[in-house]
């Protein structure tokens, strides 16, 4: 069972605190930030830690967090070459 609580903040944080919207804010990173953000909330992990333990949580954690960065690494360099 996959747990998605999702908190919808993270599209006017990116967009105007750091400034996507302006273009201060590269594409790579602004991708894993809202890949990550809504899976690694606090209240996302709390309860998902009361589901299914800790040490799958800190698993699934951690596995969002490596896979969120490659992608923004991979799609920040792919769009700097065209």
């Amino acid at each position: 069972m996959i747990l998605y609580m999702p908190t919808l903040l993270e599209v006017p944080i990116i967009g105007t605190t750091f400034g996507y919207s302006a273009g201060l804010m590269a594409p790579g990173p602004a991708l894993a930030l809202l890949l990550a953000g809504p899976t690694i909330s606090l209240p996302s992990v709390l309860v998902l830690s009361r589901i299914v333990g800790a040490k799958k949580t800190a698993a699934y954690v951690g596995l969002v967090v490596v896979f969120a960065t490659v992608a923004g690494f991979l799609y920040g360099n792919g769009m700097s070459l065209l």
